[in-house]
């Protein structure tokens, strides 16, 4: 199983600590550039679910596409 935790800085080294001592853990540490990525793609999978079951409308890729 895998968890992203969101941890204040100040609290963060001595949690790292901690889970690193315990030999069925892998702890690492990623950028915040890359835990912003993983939410962002992380919403728009489950707005792609909500297109799929028709909660949500989409946009046609033309469409898409004219816009960048």
């Amino acid at each position: 199983m895998k968890v992203l935790l969101d941890i204040k800085d100040n609290k963060a080294t001595h949690l790292l600590e901690v889970l690193k001592g315990l030999s069925y853990v892998k702890a690492k540490t990623i950028s915040n550039e890359k835990a912003l990525l993983m939410e962002e793609i992380k919403e728009a999978v489950e707005e792609l679910k909500l297109v799929r079951q028709g909660k949500l409308k989409g946009i046609p890729a033309k469409q898409l596409l004219d816009e960048l």
